[in-house]
């Protein structure tokens, strides 16, 4: 079966779900899932069976059964109740099994896959994280994603990666994205020509001052307490980056799917503008503040919610006391002001303690001055949305 009448029969069965009451069953999909397991763990939705090649669940199970863990591995539509708890699923799936192992949701969604991934290894032993091999791994947005075959094995390869160390293979010429043929410029690459133009040219007006400037700030600036004492940096903060940078790729990616549509719809290019907004802004923190704790967890939230609305999933606001935990997805009371809160950090509340939140330099980072950082104003747009924006305009009054 071609990839294209593979699609256009999938696209169909797609079209009457709206009509399943997605409520009905939505509680016990973790548990379907792992009952089937026992008997197969590759588990196909029912709904997705008519269009699925079983060549392409051939090869899912032929790449489990070669690595040195369990895999276990999920194919299921998108739904209402998956969009609410698609980046949850995995631990949930773990905790009802109790085994260490790969565990992949793989997500269809307009004819396009999308997946999310844990790596739980057996207790004392340790290794790279999946997430570091994912962020390394340039051919990882070269994928096709008409398929769910592709992302499952490339992501049990970099888990094996992670596991013992090996290198990561090519990827299969068959499971790379096929070049599409130029349709020339568009309205928005003119544009953005005609930016980097103006750009270039005011570059170069502005480059002997630059240089001026620089050396005369080398001359005054003096080293860093962490400089003189020859710190490391902080195992905390390198993890963070590493998932923002992850985050930022699988974003990219997610609004290249869009991108790469014949005839997207609005709503779908409203996500991604949305989206676009979102990472403009996260790329603007990574580059400006590199190293600063604060810029590196809100380039992960930004990230995270422009992945997310690409996807198709509701955009959820970040957790208010630590914006590096799960979405917010429960109200709690806090200084007479309703915040979005995690469900680790709305039970701390719920005892009447209060999270230890992120902390910065020893200190909650909201007792910190609100005048001199947009993240903390927002609580990292957990208190409005309107963060991107201010990122932008701060790092533009900057200039």
């Amino acid at each position: 079966m071609s990839v294209r009448r593979t699609t256009a029969t999938l696209l169909a069965v797609l079209a009457f779900l709206p009509a399943v009451p997605a409520h009905a069953a939505a509680p016990e999909k973790p548990d379907q899932i792992v009952a089937a397991w026992s008997k197969d763990r590759v588990y196909v939705d029912e709904r997705l069976r008519p269009a699925m090649p079983e060549v392409e669940l051939t090869r899912i199970r032929a790449a489990a059964k070669a690595a040195d863990f369990p895999v276990y591995v999920a194919l299921v539509p998108q739904t209402p109740y998956l969009r609410e708890v698609l980046y949850d699923l995995p631990t949930l799936l773990q905790a009802r099994t109790g085994e260490p192992g790969l565990y992949v949701v793989e997500v269809v969604s307009d004819g396009y896959w999308h997946g999310v991934e844990e790596l739980y290894r057996p207790g004392g032993l340790k290794g790279k994280t999946l997430t570091s091999v994912r962020a390394e791994d340039k051919q990882r947005l070269d994928l096709d994603t008409n398929r769910p075959a592709p992302d499952v094995i490339r992501t049990i390869q970099q888990a094996q990666t992670a596991y013992d160390g090996r290198p990561l293979p090519p990827v299969a010429a068959a499971d790379l994205e096929p070049e599409r043929p130029s349709r020339g410029e568009s309205v928005t690459d003119q544009e953005d020509r005609a930016t980097f133009i103006g750009m270039g040219i005011g570059g170069v007006l502005s480059f002997v001052l630059t240089l001026l400037l620089a050396f005369r700030r080398k001359r005054h600036r003096r080293p860093s307490a962490t400089q003189a004492a020859g710190k490391r940096p902080n195992v905390y903060t390198e993890e963070i980056r590493r998932q923002a940078d992850s985050m930022i790729k699988r974003a990219t990616q997610a609004v290249k799917r869009i991108e790469n549509k014949p005839q997207p719809t609005l709503e779908q290019l409203d996500r991604r503008d949305d989206a676009n907004r979102r990472l403009a802004a996260a790329r603007k923190l990574r580059a400006d503040d590199p190293d600063d704790l604060l810029a590196v967890a809100g380039a992960l939230v930004l990230a995270r919610q422009a992945e997310r609305g690409a996807s198709g999933a509701t955009v959820q606001p970040p957790c208010f006391f630590d914006p590096t935990h799960k979405p917010g997805t429960q109200q709690v009371r806090w200084d007479d002001v309703e915040v979005p809160a995690c469900k680790v950090c709305a039970a701390r509340m719920a005892k009447d303690q209060t999270p230890r939140g992120l902390h910065v330099k020893s200190v909650p980072y909201w007792t910190l001055d609100p005048k001199k950082s947009a993240l903390v104003a927002t609580g990292f747009g957990a208190l409005s949305d309107d963060l991107p924006e201010r990122i932008i305009a701060r790092a533009e009054d900057r200039r």
